[in-house]
């Protein structure tokens, strides 16, 4: 079963990319910001829940 971190960074990737092009779209350049941080913040916390499923894995 996949980690929570994983399934979290998920989200938070999907709801950045959503962010990202909402402020495409209405020229916010604030938004689109907020969007691109909020895509790497969930692919961090997707890697860091890779990485313990990896572990996990092992014992």
């Amino acid at each position: 079963m996949a980690d929570h971190d994983r399934i979290e960074g998920a989200a938070k990737n999907i709801g950045g990319k959503i962010k990202e092009g909402v402020g495409k779209v209405t020229g916010d350049e604030k938004l689109k910001a907020e969007g691109r941080a909020g895509q790497v913040e969930g692919k961090v916390q997707n890697t860091v829940g890779g990485i313990k499923d990896a572990v996990n894995e092992k014992h």
